[in-house]
Formats: C-alpha cells, structure tokens, sequence
C-alpha cells in the first residue's frame, strides 16, 4: 500500500522527438521517418510512478502558451497534482530528440518556464516523511532552481531520490558537495555514474558514489539490459535486468526512476524495487515513445513469464 506521495521537482518539458536512421554529420541533414511532439523530461518519471500506483504532485515550474497548456492537459489526463500556478508571459522550454535505428537518443534542449522555480514556490509545498521528493540533476543547472532546491532540501523530512541525469559532469562539483549527504538514492546510469565519480568501471563508480552518501544512502546505477548495480553500506551488488530487443530507449531512465520511486512509497525492499524497476525499463523500450511505462499489473505478469534467476 502506498503510503505518501511523489513529489517531483525537476521540470516538464516538451520533446520534439524525431526517429531517423542514423545522425547527421556535421553540417548534413537526414529525413526522419517520424514526428511527435510530447510532453517529456519529468513528466516521464511521473507517468511511470503514477501508473505503478502512486500518487505524484508536480512541484516545478510551468507557464503559459501552447507548449505548457498541452503539459498541463497531460498530466491532469494521468492524474497528476499541481503544486504551482502558471507563470505568465514564458512558455516551456522544447527538447529536440533524435532516436537512431538501435534505439539509442539523442537531445538538445531549449529552456523555458521551467527553469524559472522560485524558493516561495517550493516553499508553499507540503511535504510529510512519508513521501519522497524527486531531484533531478537538470534542475542543478539553472540558476533559478539551484538556488531554490539549496534552499529547501535541508528541511525536507521526505527520503530525497537523485537522478543527475545526463548532464551529470557538468554539475557544480561545490553543490553535490552540499547536497549529496541528504540523499536517500542517487540513480544514474553507467555513462553518468563515471563521469560523476570520475571511475573506470561501472562498479568503481557506484562504489566511489555511495561512499559520497550518508550512511545507509545507496546508489543505483541503471545498466541497460544488464539490469542494475546497487550500492550500499560498503556492499555492491547487481539486480539481475531483462534482454530485449530494444526500439527507442527514449525514456527508460525516467521509467525506472518513476517505477522506484513508486514502489518505495509502497515499502518494497530497495532491491525489490530495483527489480520491478528493471523489468518495467525493459518493457518500455519495446515501445516508441518517451512515455511508455508500463502499468503495475503489466509488470507483475512481465515477471511471472520471463523473470531471470534471482542470483546475484
């Protein structure tokens, strides 16, 4: 049973996904084979955390204009709460995501409303021990929403869930300093879990990682189809993950993180979760599209078919 809610305070963009065979060099074009334009960025972790049973307030910034009246429109359609009123006069920001012929993505991204969270904002958000907050590494590059979440985080009774995403390096190494001993679990994946800890292994990595958290924290570090790695009290360990034929892996981060976060709302073990975790980032891959996460149930009968020996 879930018992608090999932406070997201990263940002909810707009994805202008185009699907197309390979890169273009520099200076070339290519034809994409399709188009869409979706909500994207945080509101995929939300999705997933919604559609695996909890309850998701949206703390961050949002604005006016069409880009964030169709956010908005998305996530009321997916139940999910919001914490702000619009900000007037700026529209979202837009991602541009390409996803080549193995799946793979790749992003540039314009910023916007989102960008723009003020301290009374978080402020004005109720929060009890029993939910769990979400940060998200993006946020720790605007200025704006820096200086909020510094200002904050230090009196948050909710555990803290961490993805630096993929501008990990590129963090101001004096703010996770600061902010790292208040986390509860920092996920990443392998690409960000070595140029965070500057490590050449994906082991060394979550091992340096959690050495960066307080006691009892731990780190998971998303493998693809290898599963995951999770660190904690000196100890790493894989959760076992599920090979699949992947078609865009656009969103499984946020899938992972969004299915983690819901399940340790519920009280499942940490590598319980990560397991569920791991089997619903294999099931959205299958599917294009950014916000593919599966339901709970879709879950539970992805594990009584194809579920992995359980050693470690």
């Amino acid at each position: 049973m879930v018992t608090g809610r999932l406070i997201h305070t990263g940002q909810v963009i707009m994805d202008l996904v185009m699907r197309v065979p390979a890169l273009p060099r520099r200076g070339g074009d290519v034809l994409a084979r399709d188009t869409e334009l979706t909500p994207g960025g945080g509101f995929n972790v939300m999705v997933a955390a919604v559609r695996s049973g909890a309850a998701v307030t949206y703390a961050g910034a949002h604005g006016s204009g069409r880009f964030s009246d169709q956010a908005r429109a998305a996530l009321a359609a997916e139940g999910i709460a919001l914490a702000q009123p619009p900000a007037p006069d700026e529209d979202l920001g837009l991602c541009v995501v390409m996803v080549d012929a193995e799946g793979e993505r790749t992003f540039v991204t314009s910023t916007g409303a989102e960008a723009r969270l003020r301290p009374e904002q978080l402020a004005s958000v109720p929060v009890t021990s029993a939910d769990l907050v979400y940060v998200s590494g993006y946020s720790l590059m605007h200025e704006a929403n820096r200086a909020a979440l510094l200002g904050w985080l230090p009196g948050v009774a909710a555990r803290v869930l961490f993805d630096p995403g993929p501008l990990a390096a590129e963090i101001p190494g004096e703010v996770l300093a600061a902010l790292l001993p208040g986390f509860a679990v920092l996920s990443c994946n392998a690409t960000e879990a070595r140029a965070l800890s500057g490590s050449d292994t994906t082991e060394a990595a979550a091992r340096s990682l959690a050495a960066r958290l307080a006691a009892g924290a731990a780190v998971i570090v998303r493998d693809g189809p290898g599963g995951c790695l999770l660190a904690r009290n000196g100890e790493v360990r894989r959760i076992p993950g599920f090979p699949v034929e992947a078609v865009d892996t656009n969103g499984a981060g946020d899938t992972h993180c969004g299915v983690l976060a819901a399940e340790l709302l519920r009280g499942t073990a940490l590598d319980e979760a990560a397991y569920r975790a791991n089997a619903a980032a294999a099931l959205s891959v299958q599917r294009n599209g950014p916000a593919t996460a599966p339901a709970r149930a879709e879950i539970d009968a992805f594990l009584s078919q194809a579920a992995p020996s359980r050693a470690c």
